[in-house]
Order: structure tokens, then C-alpha cells, then sequence
């Protein structure tokens, strides 16, 4: 049987894969699960559910708090929020369960539904795995009279508790400071222009009129070139581009180049040790960081972490290790004293601090890092299975990193969802990278 969840919750084609049947008993089944050890308790059980602003997510979020509160679930619906908004008020509001409706950067026909445990924390496989289980064994009926849940429609304060969040976590002065910020049409359409005006920065947003349909259409962290002609039509310092659902964050500069997640990380990196708040003199980044992040760090004399592919094992090493920044080159990126999870307003916000601490432009800040050429390759395959055990592959693989030795790295890795394998090489010069490349995906597809 294959597994509803999938890396980041339960994602498909809204009313195809995922519909409002599926929703309502997934709702139903994550009640009973979530909160089975507080039924004791006197006050009844509470369910928060946000989503973004995409036209599926209001039939999907109906039919996921219809599932809760027939399971005796009171249910308090807060609206179009950030994820990471979502996340903060579960655990602001005490809430036992958190549910976004999101599909994040994915285009508007599709969505997804992620849950957060109390506190405001992504739920562990083995919890997942469980909530499945009882989906396939879920009785129609529930409780009956004064123990149904509530649903009340809609919380008054939601957004104004996660601005003043905001707000406090980040205290710095940004007056001075031009920004334009592209909010995808999505989630952070009035939060995050909010958000950087309160902070005294001078804001200028673009794609922030969301009209159910248009969210990520030609807007966003994937579609960085709209926001890089709006910085240098506006005269502006810098932008920031957020997804959908606003856990991402990308920057450009004043000249309109972009500052990917990676760059960001290398700034924010070096400020937080320079103020002794980089526990343990670390940063945690997956395996799909250019090297140059990783070379940047080492002559920052700060430690890198490498994780799998994924903010969830990013997160799990944070935990593991109580560190306090790490993150993914998409963008994604996490600071736990402020945040449960990714958090592309928070993350604008700590960069333009660092500008203003500095009086440095975002241009030289991110100078810390030199991005490599990296060339990746995705390659059909039939059996992702056998690829890394293929003497031809394994021979393939040493001679690439003895050719490339220190000043460039081979990865490969098979796709999570596809039939592909995924070729990664990043060298001093692009034309290199190319080469190399081609080379190790003609191998591959050949096994």
C-alpha cells in the first residue's frame, strides 16, 4: 500500500487525490491519534487550522475541521496564515493540533494538509504511520450531543499575534532600509509588507493580491525574475521572495542578482557569531548546499553539519544537536529560538538586521560565499535501487572526484517521488561542471 504522507504531509491534485472525503476522515483520524492521552483531561481538546489563500484550501479546511470536531475536537479556524505563522500559534494558543492547508510553491490545482503537534512541532514518521492506521479503521459514528466539537469561524487576533511574534524576535531598526518583497499571491500577502513596515523598513510590495486562483502563477521564490526587475525598477536595496505559504525566503540584491538560501545562511551564519548566539559555533545544511557554503564556513571557523535531502531531517539535527540555524538552499530556513519550522518573514527580517547592524549593502554582505557552478542532472532510470551498487557508476564516481579533487564534489541520489536519479556536480569553472556531469549521467543511464 503506498503511504498517504509523503515528505511534507499529505500532497495531490486537490478534488482528484485529495479530496474533501479524504480530508474530513484524515481530519477524524488525526483527532483520535493527537489527542488520545489528553481525553482525561477536563477541557476539551483544541485543533487550529490555517491555510493559504488557494481556492481548494477553503473546501479542504471545512472538511478537515468537520472531521476533527466529530471526534469531540473543538476546532478554531485562523484564516489565510504563513505555515510557520500556523506553527507559532499552536503553541501561542495552547492549541493540541496544528493543520495548514498548503500546497506551498506548487501551482494553485494542487494542495496539501500538514499537521503540527502541541507546540507547534512537525509530527515524526511513526505518528504519521499511526494516523494511517487509523483512517483504515476509523468508525463512522463519534461522540454525540454536548460532546461534539466546536468550530469557530474565524480567530480575531490570529495575524496580530504573529506580527507582535515577529516583532519581538526581531528588534532591529530597518529604517532607511528599501525593500521589495514578492508575496506569491499567497499566504503572506498581508503579513510579510506588514511585518517589514512595522520593523521601519520602506516596503514595496508586488504580487500580494491574492484572488484564490493566482497564487505562485509567474510569482515567488520560483519565479525570481520578476522580483529582480522590480528591485532595480524601484531603486530598491534589496528583495525578498517568499512561496506560497511563506516558509521560504530568497533575496536579491540592489543589482538585481539573487541570494539564494545557501548565501543567506552564510550571512545569518556570521552574524549570529559574532553576537554568541550560533550554539556550538554551528551551522546544519543538507548534502544539496554548494560547496561554497561549506568552504565559507570553514573559513568563518564555523562548523557545517550535513543532513539528507529535506527540512525535516534539518530540523531533526537541530533538535539532536540544540543548534540554532540551519536550513536548505530553497530557501527553508530554520533559527529554533524563534521558530518551529522554516520561516521566510522571520528570515527577511534577520536579514535586513544584518544589513543595518553592518551598514553594509546585502551585495556585500553575501560576498562570505562564493557560489560554484553546479550543474544537476535528473536521469530516467528503471530501478533506482541498483544504481549506487553498479561497479560502472562506483568507477564513474571516483574518477569524477579524483578530477575534480577539493575544488568541486560529486553527488547522486535517487529521486524520492520518481523514477530518476538525480546527478550533482559542482566545480571551479561551469564549463567543467557541465562536462563532468554529462559524463556520470551517461553512466547511469546506462546501467
Amino acid at each position: 500500500m503506498t503511504r498517504l504522507f509523503g515528505t511534507d504531509g499529505v500532497r495531490g491534485l486537490a478534488n482528484e487525490t485529495l479530496t474533501a472525503p479524504l480530508a474530513l476522515k484524515l481530519g477524524a483520524a488525526a483527532a483520535t491519534v493527537l489527542t488520545k492521552d489528553r481525553r482525561s483531561e477536563k477541557r476539551r481538546p483544541v485543533a487550529l487550522i490555517g491555510r493559504d489563500p488557494r481556492v481548494s484550501g477553503e473546501m479542504l479546511a471545512a472538511a478537515m475541521a468537520a472531521g476533527m470536531a466529530s471526534k469531540g475536537v473543538d476546532v478554531l479556524r485562523v484564516g489565510v496564515i504563513p505555515t510557520p505563522g500556523l506553527a507559532f500559534l499552536t503553541d501561542d494558543y495552547g492549541a493540541d493540533i496544528g493543520v495548514m492547508i498548503s500546497a506551498s510553491h506548487n501551482p494553485m490545482p494542487d494542495n496539501g494538509i500538514k499537521f503540527f503537534s502541541a507546540g507547534g512541532r512537525k509530527l515524526p514518521d511513526n505518528i504519521e504511520d499511526e494516523i494511517e492506521r487509523t483512517m483504515a479503521a476509523l468508525e463512522d459514528t463519534g461522540p454525540t450531543g454536548t460532546s461534539i466539537g466546536r468550530v469557530i469561524e474565524e480567530a480575531s487576533d490570529a495575524q496580530e499575534r504573529y506580527l507582535a511574534h515577529l516583532k519581538e524576535a526581531v528588534s532591529a531598526d530597518l529604517s532607511g532600509i528599501k525593500v521589495v518583497v514578492d508575496c506569491a499571491n499567497g499566504a503572506a500577502s498581508e503579513v510579510a509588507p506588514m511585518a517589514y513596515a512595522a520593523a521601519g523598513a520602506t516596503v514595496t510590495a508586488i504580487h500580494n493580491t491574492p484572488n484564490a486562483y493566482n497564487i505562485n502563477d509567474g510569482s515567488g521564490s520560483t519565479h525570481m525574475d520578476q522580483i529582480q526587475a522590480a528591485v532595480v525598477e524601484h531603486g530598491a536595496d534589496l528583495g525578498l521572495a517568499h512561496d506560497g505559504d511563506a516558509d521560504r525566503c530568497l533575496a536579491v540584491d540592489a543589482h538585481g542578482n539573487i541570494v539564494d538560501g545557501d548565501q543567506i545562511m552564510a550571512v545569518l551564519a556570521t552574524a549570529m557569531r559574532d553576537s554568541n548566539s550560533l550554539k556550538a559555533n554551528t551551522l546544519v545544511a543538507t548534502v544539496m548546499s554548494n560547496l561554497g557554503l561549506k568552504q565559507a564556513m570553514k573559513r568563518e571557523g564555523i562548523e557545517m553539519r550535513e543532513t539528507k535531502v529535506g527540512d525535516r531531517y534539518v530540523l531533526e539535527e537541530l533538535e539532536r544537536g540544540d543548534f540554532s540555524l540551519g536550513g536548505e538552499q530553497s530557501g527553508h530556513i530554520v533559527v529554533p529560538e524563534h521558530a518551529t519550522t522554516g520561516d521566510g518573514v522571520l528570515s527577511g527580517l534577520l536579514l535586513m538586521a544584518r544589513m543595518a547592524e553592518t551598514g553594509k549593502s546585502l551585495e556585500e554582505l553575501a560576498r562570505v560565499m562564493t557560489v560554484l557552478p553546479q550543474t544537476l542532472i535528473n536521469v530516467p532510470v528503471s530501478d533506482k535501487s541498483r544504481i549506487l551498487d553498479d561497479d560502472s557508476v562506483r568507477a564513474a564516481i571516483s574518477e569524477a572526484e579524483a578530477e575534480l579533487c577539493e575544488s568541486g564534489r560529486v553527488l547522486l541520489r535517487p529521486s524520492g517521488t520518481e523514477e530518476l536519479f538525480r546527478v550533482m556536480v559542482e566545480a571551479a569553472e561551469e564549463e567543467q561542471a557541465r562536462k563532468v556531469a554529462g559524463q556520470l549521467a551517461a553512466v547511469v543511464a546506462a546501467v
